[in-house]
C-alpha cells in the first residue's frame, strides 16, 4: 500500500508542475495506469490528518474537536431517563418479596451481567428449577396487578 501511496502522490506532484494545476482523478489514473476508483481511493487515504484542536471560526475561539459529534457518550436527557427507569424499576421491583424480587433480576438480567437460565437460579437457592419457575410466575403474576403494570408501561413509554 505504501508503494502505491508514494506512486500516487510523485504523480500528483509531477502532473501538477506539468500543467500548472491539480491534476484530474483520470489524468493520475492515465499515469499511473490505474482506474479511477483506486485514484479517488488513494486521494482519500493521502489527506493529511487534522488535529483537533484547529481552531475554526471567525473568532477561532473554538476548536475543530469542539465540533465534532461524540457518539460514545449519550446525551445528558437520556442518562436522566435511563437513571428514572433504573430507579423506578427497584422500586416497582421491592414491592416483591426478597425472593421474587432477585428471581426476576436474575431471570431477566437486571442489575446482572446476563440472564440466567431456571437451572442456575435454582442452584443459587438450593433448589429445583421447577420451583424456580413457580416463583417466577407468582412474580410475574404480581407485577401484571393493575397498579404495577401500569408503572411499567409508562416506564416503557418513558423510553
Amino acid at each position: 500500500m505504501n508503494e502505491s501511496m508514494n506512486k500516487f502522490l510523485r504523480a500528483s506532484r509531477e502532473l501538477e508542475k506539468e500543467l500548472g494545476r491539480t491534476p484530474t482523478n483520470d489524468e493520475i489514473g492515465r499515469r499511473m495506469d490505474i482506474p479511477v476508483e483506486k485514484v479517488q481511493k488513494l486521494k482519500t487515504i493521502s489527506r493529511d490528518p487534522v488535529s483537533l484542536e484547529t481552531p475554526v471560526g471567525r473568532d477561532g475561539e473554538s476548536a475543530l474537536g469542539d465540533l465534532i459529534e461524540d457518539r460514545w457518550v449519550g446525551s445528558p436527557v437520556d442518562a436522566v431517563i435511563e437513571g428514572n427507569v433504573r430507579d423506578e424499576t427497584a422500586g416497582i421491583l421491592k414491592t416483591l418479596s426478597p425472593k421474587e424480587e432477585k428471581v426476576i433480576r436474575l431471570r431477566f438480567g437486571i442489575g446482572c451481567e446476563r440472564e440466567h437460565t431456571l437451572e442456575e437460579i435454582g442452584q443459587e437457592f438450593d433448589v429445583t428449577r421447577e420451583r424456580i419457575r413457580q416463583i417466577e410466575a407468582k412474580a410475574l403474576r404480581q407485577l401484571r396487578a393493575p397498579e404495577r403494570a401500569r408503572r411499567l408501561r409508562a416506564l416503557m413509554a418513558a423510553r
